[in-house]
């Protein structure tokens, strides 16, 4: 019989597993249209959308951004539940 602490625990884990891969879908995603842009639309990143900064630089700074921003989300989403050795 597993003691209530690790089924706990496993729990925990799943869901922070099942987190983990949402925020990784996502991310996916994100790069991937990076990509698809590179591929299908070259001439959209020659663009200036931000004071004469090119569309490919913006959209890069923006996969960095959003690679911090899930990984905070993660983090929130995933703490320790309080009381927990």
């Amino acid at each position: 019989m597993v003691p209530q602490r690790d089924n706990e625990r496993s729990d925990h884990s799943r869901h922070c597993a099942r987190v983990g891969l949402l925020l990784f879908g996502i991310y996916v995603l994100l790069y991937a249209g990076f990509i698809a842009i590179v591929v299908f639309q070259p001439n959209l990143f020659v663009l200036r959308p931000l004071g004469g900064v090119n569309a490919a630089i913006v959209y890069g700074m923006g996969l960095i951004a959003a690679a911090l921003l899930l990984s905070l989300v993660y983090m929130v989403l995933c703490r320790e539940p309080a009381g927990r050795d």
